[in-house]
């Protein structure tokens, strides 16, 4: 895949003074989709919670850290009538459990492995988000047989590609905030918030490290994405990501941020699309 930069262009729409402006939006969590399957996996020590939608050749959606698989609404109906949507919640995120083990990518990564497994999915296009986009590197280093294109939206490959104080940003502030009322409604320990938080950021303190020879040693398809206005991923290491992989592509999204499929849930399916080939 030869090496690509899109650069997409928008027309805002005239805003009143004071407005808020489409980055700094947070739009609602999607409701919860009915699904062709759901259920609860046994599977590398923990319970997964799943759900399949539509038919076609698979397409695994990987959420963000501290969220949860319903973020992805907006996605699965737009991807759903090409293929099989597969949804998961992260290791003690959302209906998903964890085992006392440290958090780690490599050990999230494997999780999808495990489920692929459980559900007979061979291998699978996987679309992540923050740690799903992560993960989905991870899984084209270390299960690259498993893997098809991967499009990593607002990752990261090493701690300090992350802004610092990110948590300060009102709307990543509002966001953390509202995945601990998400926490509370889906985990089955509905109080340790606070503690899953303290456990998944000793993750986010040193986890990814990769070197550039791992990254240069990627052969899947990549499509490295984010918004033009990623409250917590410097602009210049996403850069840095699509420059390292061999033929990825880089594409930055206009007027959105770290949370660019719910805040231009049109723009962003399309470029999915057209990545996987359906557009």
């Amino acid at each position: 895949m030869r090496r690509l930069l899109l650069t997409m262009l928008l027309v805002l729409s005239w805003l009143p003074a004071g407005a808020a402006e489409p980055w700094e939006m947070l739009p609602p969590t999607p409701a919860p989709m009915p699904a062709e399957r759901s259920g609860q996996v046994s599977a590398n020590g923990i319970s997964i919670y799943y759900a399949v939608y539509g038919r076609g050749s698979p397409v695994i959606l990987l959420h963000g850290g501290l969220a949860n698989s319903d973020y992805w609404g907006n996605q699965i109906q737009a991807l759903a009538s090409h293929h099989s949507v597969i949804v998961m919640d992260s290791r003690g995120h959302g209906r998903s459990t964890r085992d006392l083990r440290p958090y780690g990518y490599d050990l999230m990564a494997d999780d999808v492995i495990a489920l692929m497994d459980a559900l007979k999915v061979p291998r699978a296009e996987i679309v992540g988000w923050s740690d799903g986009g992560i993960l989905g590197l991870d899984l084209a280093i270390r299960h690259r047989g498993r893997v098809g294109k991967i499009l990593a939206f607002a990752a990261n490959t090493v701690p300090s590609g992350v802004k610092p104080d990110v948590e300060k940003n009102p709307t990543f502030a509002a966001f953390i905030e509202r995945a601990g009322h998400e926490y509370q409604s889906y985990s089955a320990t509905p109080k340790q918030y606070d503690a899953f938080v303290e456990q998944i950021s000793k993750m986010w303190a040193d986890q990814p490290n990769w070197t550039d020879a791992q990254l240069k040693a990627i052969t899947t398809p990549v499509l490295v994405v984010d918004g033009d206005h990623d409250e917590a991923i410097k602009r210049e290491h996403t850069e840095y990501i699509a420059a390292t992989i061999p033929g990825a592509g880089l594409l930055i999204l206009p007027n959105t941020s770290h949370f660019a499929f719910l805040q231009d849930p049109a723009l962003f399916n399309f470029a999915v699309l057209h990545f996987l080939g359906d557009r």
